[in-house]
């Protein structure tokens, strides 16, 4: 992908621009992760993750606890930043009151995106206002089949507008009109309906 932001940054860590708040740009060796860290990262998310740092830069910082000196969110970032093999990243340190609080974070941040919900109509939307060729779609986190096979979803469940049968169209009541002219066509209330004697 040969994608790159034209944006302009705050800074760069290793030659990648920064857009986030950021305390420091820390050697990357110095960065520790937490043990008990309860997330898994599997290889395609952290080769999806560091593409998009590479292509449109650090939107997000790793969060370090000036506490226990260990990361409480980023650990996917990180490991993104070492598959793109930089030496520096971006840090924000936070302050905690006690090991609960930290970990209270740390375990928050990876359970409150699980508990948000797609509206799939709005997601639609966006894929067709994004799907430009502006930039790589692959840069939304979703798949040119992941876009597809939902269009195809809601056209298929597209509820069809019905005809109706002639036979089901009732009846009107002739309408009487005292008419002022000859042209039934303009002042006839049902005229060119099923029933109308002057149609």
């Amino acid at each position: 992908m040969t994608y790159k932001t034209k944006a302009e940054p705050k800074t760069t860590a290793d030659n990648i621009p920064v857009f986030c708040a950021y305390d420091k740009i820390v050697n990357i060796e110095k960065i520790k992760p937490n043990p008990a860290n309860p997330n898994k990262h599997p290889e395609e998310q952290i080769e999806a993750l560091a593409q998009n740092i590479k292509t449109i830069g650090w939107r997000y910082p790793i969060t370090v606890s000036n506490q226990s000196g260990m990361i409480v969110k980023g650990h996917g970032r990180l490991m993104a930043a070492k598959f793109l093999g930089v030496k520096e990243i971006p840090v924000d340190y936070q302050n905690y009151s006690s090991d609960e609080e930290e970990m209270a974070d740390l375990l928050f941040d990876n359970k409150i995106q699980e508990l948000s919900e797609t509206d799939r109509k709005i997601l639609l939307n966006c894929f067709e206002n994004f799907d430009t060729g502006n930039i790589p779609f692959e840069l939304s986190g979703y798949s040119e089949e992941d876009y597809r096979d939902l269009a195809s979803a809601f056209d298929e469940f597209q509820p069809k507008e019905k005809t109706k049968d002639p036979e089901e169209i009732p009846e009107v009541q002739q309408k009487e009109s005292k008419f002022k002219c000859c042209d039934f066509e303009k002042c006839c209330p049902c005229y060119g309906q099923k029933g109308c004697s002057r149609a």
